[in-house]
């Protein structure tokens, strides 16, 4: 066969696929919807020709320093403004669970103190006395937190509302303004006047039953609250009462005895 012969049968193959429209078959060059044989993996541009952002030809944009330095200086002022206002936007309202508990317990531990301050100066038992330090001691210091966070809030030390709002269905737990495990008047009095083994026995039965009010409210914000501050003090609470109520028991059966 000759090759004149050969070039046109190619030539008729190659016009019966294309008008056969074989899958990746090019359509003729100029006609609408068009396009270009894709390129293969790897191939370059010819020379003179590099994709805009190809600089060096190997399929890698390069970005310039300067937008480099843009983005770097964006992403820092994003950074720090969030660092700023992130906390504040986080920070608990005056109406909220976290604001009422550090205001009343700050009351609730106000009794405590005064009461172990009483049982410190008055009691002749060295146990009566190192427990009413400790007491006094740790519950002041906790009174300081709560008071700080409210300041750091910029939230008033105190609330015009009724005690133990932040609790839902908590009416019935305040008994004459008191919140649970506060001692009455009439009980305070009698702790004072008191004397003697009479004292110390007061004091325990009155701050046992105090530290059970307190571990139900410290308890009841732990269900409230997301507050990583607030939610550290209140499990403190709990746990440190929980431990001075079996020193007490204790102490009450040995003074019993």
């Amino acid at each position: 066969m000759s090759v004149s012969s050969m070039e046109s049968g190619a030539s008729m193959e190659s016009g019966a696929s294309a008008s056969a429209g074989e899958p990746g078959a090019p359509a003729p060059a100029g006609e609408p919807g068009a396009f270009a044989p894709a390129a293969e993996p790897g191939a370059f541009a010819p020379a003179g020709e590099l994709p805009v952002g190809d600089p060096d030809g190997r399929g890698r944009p390069r970005f310039g320093l300067g937008v480099l330095a843009g983005a770097l200086v964006f992403g820092l002022i994003v950074g720090l403004v969030a660092g700023l206002l992130g906390p504040r936007l986080r920070t608990p309202g005056d109406d909220s669970a976290e604001a009422g508990f550090l205001r009343d317990m700050s009351t609730h531990h106000a009794q405590a103190v005064e009461m172990s301050m009483i049982a410190h100066a008055n009691s002749t038992n060295p146990a009566i006395v190192t427990l009413a330090g400790d007491i006094a001691l740790t519950q002041h210091g906790q009174i300081n937190y709560m008071q700080a966070w409210l300041r750091d809030w910029h939230l008033s030390p105190t609330s015009s509302g009724p005690p133990m709002a932040w609790v839902p269905n908590s009416a019935g737990s305040v008994v004459n303004g008191l919140m649970p495990g506060m001692a009455t008047p009439t009980q305070m009095a009698a702790l004072r006047s008191a004397s003697g083994s009479n004292l110390d026995v007061t004091y325990l039965r009155l701050m046992r039953q105090h530290h059970l009010g307190g571990i139900h409210m410290a308890q009841e914000i732990l269900k409230q609250s997301s507050n990583d501050d607030v939610t550290w003090l209140a499990q403190t609470m709990v746990t440190s009462q929980q431990g001075e109520i079996a020193l007490i028991d204790n102490m009450l059966k040995q003074l019993a005895a």
